[in-house]
């Protein structure tokens, strides 16, 4: 390989003019396709593989049921009065009536989506077909200001929270009680006046095309609201001495489009400040008569531009060919700008770091494509900056040619400032470690660190905070805060049944519904059991029974819902249109109803259940009749997106949801736990009921990935640790010296895991990609010092020394010098995501690599390092004089 690598460069030495047009060339071209590149924002995209099983939970939810309703929200919060003090209750009437000036300028919004005006009663879930279900306190007005003082101000709030199901004049506009958890935050247990917090929420319809007009429309409206609350709300609360939070559906994908350019400046001074060293590393400053000469601003600059081009190549191949987007990340140019540094500085660098991006294709493919821009283009440049140097032209401005001439005190400063790190390690470094005592303490010390760190293993939390994801001075930051600190409910839960068979001959509707005849193992009987542990279950109450309320609705006891005209058709409830009239005050006999009838006797029914044909008949009718106090049972609104009705004349519902909360969930381990505990207890009821039933929240495709997360990380660790060592063995041919490497590079990413507690990193996606690319990066602090050693004479001690002599310096300036620059940078982002985990991780890791390579490694070398190649090769020389 050194021999053909030799006369190749001697070629490209040769020819650099052509081998540079040719690559630059061959570069122009497969940058076109960047015209058809596309930036992925969508958060469901970025973290989410489609194949993973929430993903196909989710598309079934949506295709079959319907998509998870878009939410827009306002938090209201009262301001303690001492820094540690309660928070006053936020039930008064005069925050009541500022929530209704609240919500009047939310009304009167009008956004503009191409020429048309879009409301919000033009996009907001309707569940009856006229109001807008929108979750306030304001619900038990009616939402109407005119009714605050006729039904009782303050009083009537305190009466509804405590009579939101039963009592008539407590029902909200859209005709379905209101929980008042749903609308309060802020207090203890069931002291609903005690809250602390307004939280008004805001439906929006969904669908499954996120590329519609609707969807287009909604993004529309909500835009114009963030607006709204920027400009106009947060002045009307701070006047009230409250504050504000607030949050859209679209959100988070537009600030992790502001994100993307949050940084582009601090990403910028990273790579001129490692440009700036690889250019004074690369040149001679030793003189500055002739510093513009000896200078390598030009071919520094021509290898980043290298980089760049290779991290666009790579978009553009996995844009077209392996169907991947790019995210808005700016991490993968600075990973590959790191590697060339290290690279160009010390050569080889790239190759470990190239196995240690397992699961990361465009990272890899770009460090690919750097290798080889660096023997073909790169290496024309350094031929070309070379005869530009011994043609005394000036860096930058090689047209321009200067008289200068080469001294002898230029040879010797230049030769000074060379070894002063060689000299450093031989006269001062290596004598240190050798000294007997300091071998003892470095290795006690080491494994000791090691040992600590394995033990804060446990205290590594997956997940990642969504306040780390959005920049620090974003409006979320506040809003993620005021959701763990007020929200008193959790998010929806649906334990969806496939293939409900609903026949008389199939007992699995007694497996579903919890009423009378029904099995006490049933799945809505064992959700409340499991209410009752919430603790462990995160199930918060018990689930909405369509097949309960259906079957209720269609009894003869039932009188006033399931009934039918003499003509067979649908006949309402008395206290609903034909049977009374809109506008009447109260409702009595109408003669248009006066010969409805129930639509079964108890004798039509077999075991209060009903037939086949029955059930079939009847369900559309429970769908779409609407409640009202005669009939409350009646499923429109409440079950119309909780069974699919398309097919279901075969005997066989496809889909339907029975519908539940978690409870409150505030940290990142809460939303794992709660996936992990709801897909437990599916698994269980499927085995127990032969159903296939599985959970759904919106939340549950980005907490997927967490709950084998430790698995995948160490699954990938191991494939990266395991090809480092098979090619150190390939490379070093020395099995003792390979697992000496292998030694160092486990400590120093368990080292990297235990400072992961100690930081606050958690462990998810991000991270799991820096530990296995640190892999590669970490080989680069011991595989070069330990191959020095192999090759060396003399004893252990002296063969360390040798190594450090000849390599420490390299390692130092090449490889931790390198990418310390670039990375200090980082910790002054303003995107938390920068400053976690790529300052701080990265930092850990440079530093880490450093300790371990030039401390602990030779120390290690010294005591237990393999034999000299050199005396390998003398014995055998050595050997037909012996036999002879």
């Amino acid at each position: 390989m050194s021999k053909f690598y030799r006369g190749y460069g001697a070629w490209v030495a040769r020819h650099p003019a052509l081998v540079l047009v040719l690559s630059v060339g061959v570069v122009l071209v497969l940058c076109i396709g960047l015209i058809r590149l596309h930036v992925e924002t969508r958060p469901e995209k970025l973290w989410v593989s489609p194949r993973s099983r929430a993903a196909r939970e989710k598309e079934f939810f949506d295709n079959h049921l319907a998509p998870f309703y878009r939410i827009e929200q306002l938090i209201i919060a009262t301001v303690p009065e001492t820094p540690h003090g309660k928070a006053p209750s936020i039930v008064t009437d005069s925050n009541i009536n500022l929530l209704f000036d609240i919500q009047k300028k939310v009304d009167a919004i009008r956004a503009n989506y191409s020429g048309d005006l879009v409301s919000l009663t033009d996009i907001c879930m309707k569940p009856l077909g006229t109001d807008c279900a929108t979750q306030s306190v304001l619900q038990y007005f009616k939402m109407d200001p005119k009714n605050y003082d006729s039904f009782g101000r303050v009083g009537h709030v305190e009466h509804c929270v405590q009579h939101y199901t039963s009592a008539d004049t407590c029902a909200s506009a859209f005709k379905a009680p209101l929980d008042p958890s749903t609308a309060l935050g802020g207090y203890s247990g069931n002291n609903y006046l005690e809250a602390s917090a307004f939280m008004v929420t805001y439906p929006v319809n969904n669908e499954v095309d996120k590329q519609g007009n609707f969807t287009k429309r909604a993004i529309a409206w909500e835009k114009a609201f963030i607006q709204l609350a920027k400009e106009e709300i947060i002045p009307m609360v701070q006047s009230r001495n409250l504050t504000l939070a607030f949050s859209s559906e679209s959100s988070v994908e537009e600030e992790l489009k502001r994100e993307s350019t949050a940084d582009v400046i601090t990403i910028l001074i990273s790579y001129l400040v490692m440009f700036a060293y690889i250019s004074l590393t690369l040149g001679d400053g030793s003189r500055l008569s002739s510093i513009y000469i000896s200078s390598k601003v030009l071919l520094g600059l021509s290898g980043v531009l290298l980089v760049m081009f290779c991290t666009w190549i790579s978009w553009v191949f996995q844009r077209h060919w392996c169907n991947i987007y790019t995210d808005n990340n700016g991490s993968h140019p600075f990973s590959c700008f790191g590697c060339w540094g290290g690279q160009y500085v010390h050569p080889g660098s790239c190759c470990e770091e190239t196995k240690g991006r397992l699961g990361h294709s465009r990272t890899s493919l770009a460090v690919l494509l750097d290798f080889l821009l660096q023997v073909t283009a790169f290496v024309a440049l350094i031929v070309l900056d070379f005869q530009r140097a011994e043609n005394n032209r000036i860096d930058c401005l090689p047209c321009i040619r200067v008289p200068t001439q080469k001294t002898d005190e230029d040879n010797e400063n230049h030769h000074r400032k060379q070894n002063l790190l060689v000299r450093y390690m031989k006269e001062i470094h290596a004598p240190i470690l050798n000294n007997w005592g300091v071998k003892l303490v470095v290795v006690a010390a080491f494994f000791g660190f090691t040992f600590a760190c394995i033990a804060l293993f446990p205290r590594i939390e997956p997940g990642l905070e969504q306040q780390i994801v959005v920049p620090r001075d974003s409006y979320l930051q506040g809003y993620f805060g005021n959701i763990s600190e007020y929200l008193r409910i959790g998010p929806p839960v649906y334990f969806v049944v496939k293939n409900y068979n609903y026949s008389s001959e199939s007992r699995q509707t007694n497996q579903l519904c919890s009423i009378s005849h029904c099995d006490s193992n049933s799945l809505v009987n064992e959700i409340s059991r499991a209410s009752l542990v919430s603790e462990s279950t995160y199930i918060a109450k018990p689930a909405a029974s369509w097949i309960d309320d259906f079957l209720v609705w269609m009894s003869p006891e039932a009188f006033g819902c399931c009934r039918k005209f003499t003509n067979g058709s649908y006949c309402p409830p008395d206290d609903q249109p034909p049977c009374c009239s809109s506008g009447s005050a109260t409702c009595g006999v109408s003669p248009v109803c006066r010969d409805c009838t129930t639509c079964f006797r108890h004798s039509d029914l077999q075991n209060d259940r009903p037939s086949t044909a029955q059930f079939r008949d009847m369900l559309p009718w429970f769908l779409n009749a609407l409640p009202s106090a005669d009939c409350a049972k009646a499923g429109n609104g409440a079950y119309t997106g909780n069974v699919q009705l398309r097919g279901y004349e075969d005997g066989i519902i496809q889909a339907s949801a029975f519908r539940t909360y978690h409870t409150p969930l505030n940290k990142q381990a809460d939303y794992v736990n709660s996936l992990r505990a709801a897909r437990q207890f599916s698994e269980k009821m499927s085995d127990s009921l032969k159903m296939e039933i599985f959970p759904y929240a919106v939340f549950y495709i980005f907490f997927e990935q967490y709950l084998d997360i430790w698995k995948a990380a160490l699954i990938n660790l191991a494939i990266a640790i395991g090809a480092v060592f098979i090619v150190c063995l390939i490379i070093t041919c020395s099995l003792w010296a390979s697992a000496i490497i292998l030694l160092v590079l486990v400590m120093i990413i368990m080292d990297l895991l235990g400072l992961m507690a100690i930081l606050n990193i958690q462990l998810n996606a991000i991270s799991v990609v820096n530990l296995v690319m640190s892999v590669g990066i970490a080989v680069e602090f011991s595989v070069h010092l330990t191959y020095a050693f192999l090759i060396g004479s003399g004893n252990r001690s002296e063969r360390m020394k040798e190594a450090l002599t000849t390599m420490g310096a390299s390692v130092f300036s090449g490889i931790t010098l390198t990418k310390l620059v670039g990375v200090i940078v980082l910790g002054f982002a303003r995107t938390q995501v920068f400053v976690v985990y790529y300052f701080k991780m990265y930092l850990s890791l440079v530093l880490l690599g450093f300790l371990h390579g030039l401390v602990f490694l030779p120390v290690i070398l010294s005591l237990f390092g393999p034999s000299s190649r050199c005396v390998d090769e003398r014995k055998q020389d050595d050997r037909p004089s012996i036999s002879s």
